[in-house]
């Protein structure tokens, strides 16, 4: 991303509040960005938002679901870039309230973006959405933006119908103001800072911290596991894109190399080797409702188009995740290490761009 870029622009997050959100709130800031927001209050106890301050000027507590509150909060900040992260992001959450879940990941994306119809400054809206938003027959390959959408959960097809949303708004309002408007697909992201349930490296934390033994549903499913600042260095540059040259731009996958996908108990090992301890139960990969097994995303798209490169390989990702959190147990400050984390992913995609260049 360009760092002189951000400076002075005018920046809604939604979902602020949330572990991905909260990285990007910190992150923009530091380039100078005016950030505003609207999300839920934390949903976690501890909170990475409350730990990193909590305060952003002009941000709310709002419900995606009010219609009203949205307009009102994307009226009053008058944003110029969007980036949409406010969602139900967890399947067995999604199985357990399917219709709040449709109601916040797709009636939520409807309130937000017929809210920006009415925005005279804004320029770059980043939807983001999930890798699950595809039809998974599970054949072993990785997923492209041109393959079908589906979703059997309710909230992978909650998030598939955000998807077509998107484009029915770019189509019938958003193209021809010039405003840009994509979608963002993402693989798992892990990092220091998400003490949400049911994920699995939170889980691992609160497991091994109690010295409990964690236990595993599914260690065979395989996922694109990536740091958080991968996808969200991605949905920057996408969101540059955007504000420059909208035309032509609709959806990106941002995760790993191929390679670098792997199983839960392969992350589990690494995991646990970092943390210094923990015991682990595995399961037999039949209990609880349907799950995708294999799920790989092809992000050739956004490293031709954006040049998208993933930094950290998955042994790095998950050694910088688990010592992040020793050292917050610790007392360490998590603003320090969250800028430490920062400037060594920005000295790595410094390093990177010759390769790009060179490639």
């Amino acid at each position: 991303m360009k760092n002189e870029f951000w400076r002075g622009k005018r920046v809604l997050i939604t979902g602020h509040t949330g572990f991905k959100g909260s990285w990007l709130a910190f992150w923009l800031k530091q380039l100078g960005a005016e950030v505003s927001g609207l999300s839920l209050a934390p949903q976690s106890e501890p909170s990475l938002h409350r730990l990193l301050g909590g305060a952003i000027e002009g941000a709310d507590i709002v419900d995606i679901r009010d219609r009203a509150a949205v307009t009102h909060q994307v009226l009053r900040s008058k944003p110029q870039i969007v980036f949409h992260l406010a969602a139900q992001a967890l399947v067995r959450a999604s199985y357990r309230d399917p219709a709040g879940t449709y109601e916040t990941n797709v009636s939520g994306t409807v309130n937000l973006l017929d809210a920006l119809r009415l925005s005279e400054d804004i320029r770059a809206i980043v939807v983001v959405t999930t890798d699950k938003v595809y039809h998974n027959p599970e054949t072993g390959l990785a997923f492209m933006e041109t393959d079908p959408l589906g979703g059997q959960d309710p909230y992978s097809a909650s998030k598939a119908a955000a998807e077509i949303v998107t484009a029915s708004y770019r189509t019938s309002f958003f193209a021809a103001r010039n405003i840009g408007i994509a979608t963002a697909r993402a693989g798992n992201v892990i990092g220091g800072g998400d003490w949400a349930e049911d994920r699995l490296i939170p889980d691992a934390v609160r497991a091994w911290q109690a010295r409990e033994t964690l236990y595993v549903r599914r260690p065979r499913a395989v996922r694109p596991w990536q740091h958080v600042l991968e996808p969200l260095g991605g949905y920057m540059k996408l969101a540059e894109r955007l504000f420059d040259a909208p035309e032509g731009v609709e959806s990106y996958n941002f995760g790993p190399n191929h390679s670098e996908a792997a199983s839960v108990g392969t992350v589990l090992k690494l995991a646990e080797r970092h943390f210094g301890s923990g015991a682990v139960r595995l399961g037999d990969g039949s209990e609880g409702p349907h799950e995708a097994g294999y799920l790989v995303l092809d992000s050739a798209r956004a490293r031709e188009d954006l040049g998208y490169i993933p930094r950290w390989r998955l042994a790095e990702t998950v050694r910088r995740t688990m010592e992040w959190y020793r050292a917050e147990a610790e007392g360490r400050s998590v603003t320090e290490l969250c800028l430490a984390d920062i400037g060594d992913f920005i000295g790595a995609s410094e390093a990177a761009e010759p390769l790009r260049a060179a490639g």
